[in-house]
């Protein structure tokens, strides 16, 4: 079984380079993050004309996630359990569109559209790391309940756990950008430490190994990218992993999202 994740940054703007790249890696399962558009107007027919069925959480231009799949689609969850809701000061918290889980092939698979946090200090910042602090603690949960339970945690983190995945972390450090922050890369390692893996990194180790490039200042072809996007499983599943890709490829072109597919492989 073959698994995705991808942030298209957009499903309408960019439905015919998915359309096209489903027919080209006959993927079995896709998960989706930033689809930005409502239920009411997500591209179902692009799915359903492929022989995928779909599952869409979105209420709005923002965010927004969704997981295809050819291999069944069962016991759809959106939001995990005590998922933080963000509010300004003053205004009453708003839940987001940002995490959507389903059976997929017996795999609890869910599609994860980390916050981004924005800037240090930031309301977003204690957002992501409360958001993220929950739902590892569900994920140990999960864990604590079935030893062999078949997880798996994909989607773009918006973070950068190590200082090869960013281009230049000199460059982030002087300017106090996110995604390196100590306590953004703790919350990543949390993951790790009940259990899950990141089983993309070891076949491919970095530097310069990125899933993310930025739209300004011509990111993409300087070679000035992120990894951030990433695909961690539980130790049954982990132990049935295969070939891993991240389709670089598909950043070129016309009308490209700035994330590419990352893809595994299971036995």
């Amino acid at each position: 079984m073959k698994i995705a994740t991808w942030n298209v940054n957009s499903l309408r703007a960019r439905a015919d380079r998915v359309e096209d790249w489903l027919r080209r890696t006959d993927i079995d399962v896709l998960t989706i993050q930033e689809t930005k558009c409502r239920d009411e107007n997500f591209p179902w027919e692009l799915f359903e004309n492929n022989g995928y069925e779909v599952a869409h959480f979105g209420f709005s231009q923002w965010n927004g996630v969704a997981i295809a799949s050819k291999v069944g689609l069962d016991d759809v969850t959106r939001t995990f359990p005590g998922q933080p809701a963000f509010g300004k000061e003053g205004q009453e918290p708003e839940q987001e569109a940002r995490a959507i889980a389903a059976t997929c092939n017996d795999v609890r698979i869910w599609s994860l559209y980390v916050p981004n946090g924005r800037g240090l200090d930031d309301p977003h910042m204690p957002y992501k790391l409360e958001w993220l602090r929950v739902l590892n603690e569900q994920a140990r949960q999960w864990l604590d309940s079935d030893g062999q339970a078949q997880i798996a945690l994909t989607g773009d983190w918006n973070i950068a756990p190590r200082d090869e995945d960013v281009w230049d972390i000199e460059y982030f450090r002087t300017e106090g950008l996110t995604h390196i922050s100590p306590a953004e890369r703790a919350a990543f390692a949390a993951f790790e430490d009940s259990g899950f893996t990141d089983i993309v990194r070891p076949q491919h180790p970095g530097p310069g190994v990125y899933t993310y490039w930025d739209y300004q200042q011509l990111r993409f072809p300087k070679k000035e990218g992120m990894r951030i996007d990433f695909i961690l499983t539980s130790p049954a599943l982990t132990e049935r992993v295969g070939e891993t890709t991240i389709d670089r490829e598909e950043r070129k072109g016309k009308g490209a999202s700035d994330h590419v597919p990352v893809i595994a492989e299971f036995k």
